[in-house]
C-alpha cells in the first residue's frame, strides 16, 4: 500500500513542473487527496459498506471539488490536475497513467442499471472541461481535447476534439508529433474546414477571372463585354 501511495506522489512530480516538494504535494494537491480517498471508499464499497463509502465520497467532493463514485475502478498513477469539477461515474473504468484536467467528466447517458460510463485505457489525456459520455471505450494513449464532447469510441493513439468530438489524428501518426500536454497544438477540424473552403473559393475566383479575360479577348471590338456573376 505504501508503495502505491508513493507512486501517486511521484506521478505528480513527473507530470507537474510546479510541484517542488513532498510537503507541497501532500498538502496542496486536491487531486491526490481525491484519489487516495477513493481508494479507501472503493475498498469499503467492495466490502458492501455502501453507505459509508458514499459518505466518504461526498465528504471528499466537498473538500476537493472532485466527485468519484466509490464503485468506479481506477488504475495506478492517475493524476487529476487542478481537479475542480471533475466527475467520474459509478461504472467508469480508468487504466494506468491517465491524466485528467479540471472539469473533465466521465458520465452516463442511460438510467438503466449496468455498464453506462466510459472505459478509459492506459496513458490517456483528458483535457479541461472535456465530457466523455456513455459506455464507450477510449483507447490507450488517446487524447481528448479541452471542451470536447465525446459520445463515440476513440481508437488508441487518436485525438478527439470538438462538439461533438471528431477524430483528427489516427494510429498511423507518431505520438511525438503532438506532446501529451501540448493542448494548444491540437488540431481544430472546424477551422481546418474553413481554411479549405476559403482556399477553394479563392481558386474558383481566380478561374472565373481567367474565363472573363478569355471571353473579352474573343469578343469582337465594340460588342458588349460579357459579365459572369460570381
Amino acid at each position: 500500500m505504501f508503495a502505491l501511495l508513493k507512486e501517486d506522489v511521484q506521478t505528480i512530480f513527473h507530470e507537474d513542473p510546479a510541484a517542488r516538494s513532498w510537503l507541497e504535494v501532500l498538502t496542496c494537491y486536491p487531486g491526490l487527496w481525491a484519489v487516495w480517498s477513493h481508494r479507501v471508499a472503493h475498498s469499503l464499497w467492495n466490502r458492501r459498506l455502501r453507505l459509508l463509502a458514499r459518505l466518504l465520497s461526498h465528504i471528499t467532493r466537498r473538500g476537493t471539488g472532485i466527485e468519484i463514485h466509490p464503485a468506479a475502478r481506477i488504475g495506478r498513477r492517475l493524476f487529476i490536475d487542478h481537479g475542480m469539477g471533475v466527475v467520474i461515474g459509478e461504472t467508469a473504468e480508468i487504466g494506468d497513467d491517465v491524466l485528467m484536467y479540471q472539469g473533465a467528466v466521465l458520465g452516463g447517458v442511460s438510467l438503466e442499471k449496468g455498464k453506462r460510463h466510459p472505459t478509459v485505457g492506459n496513458e490517456v489525456v483528458i483535457g479541461a472541461n472535456a465530457v466523455v459520455l456513455g459506455a464507450i471505450e477510449i483507447g490507450d494513449r488517446a487524447r481528448i481535447g479541452s471542451g470536447a464532447i465525446v459520445v463515440k469510441p476513440v481508437p488508441a493513439d487518436s485525438t478527439a476534439v470538438g462538439v461533438p468530438a471528431r477524430l483528427v489524428r489516427g494510429p498511423s501518426v507518431s505520438r511525438d508529433h503532438c506532446g501529451m500536454l501540448d493542448h494548444a497544438n491540437y488540431p481544430d477540424p472546424i477551422a481546418e474546414n474553413c481554411r479549405q473552403m476559403n482556399a477553394r473559393i479563392n481558386e474558383l475566383a481566380t478561374t472565373v477571372a481567367e474565363l472573363q479575360a478569355q471571353l473579352r479577348e474573343q469578343m469582337p471590338a465594340g460588342d458588349p463585354q460579357p459579365v459572369i456573376e460570381r
